[in-house]
């Protein structure tokens, strides 16, 4: 059984809390996501770390009940001061 876009958004929201999740489902199939993640738990962590950390909050679902996930992972600007 697929996933659907909220249920994404749920995992890895409860993973990082902090995190702004946008879903899209990018070939309209309900089985190919995108996935824009932005978390200061990302700060000064390299790319991959950052994905691994969201795959780890889909929790193995990867590969079985979702097919793809395109990622996009950031950690928020910080405000400049004067």
């Amino acid at each position: 059984m697929a996933m659907g876009a909220g249920e994404i958004e749920a995992l890895i929201k409860a993973a990082l809390p902090d995190a702004t999740v946008t879903i899209e489902d990018i070939a309209g199939d309900g089985d190919h996501f995108a996935a824009t993640v932005v978390s200061n738990a990302f700060r000064g962590l390299p790319r991959v770390r950052q994905h691994q950390i969201v795959y780890a909050a889909l929790r193995g679902r990867m590969g079985a009940e979702l097919h793809a996930l395109a990622l996009q992972t950031s950690a928020p600007e910080q405000e400049q001061t004067q």
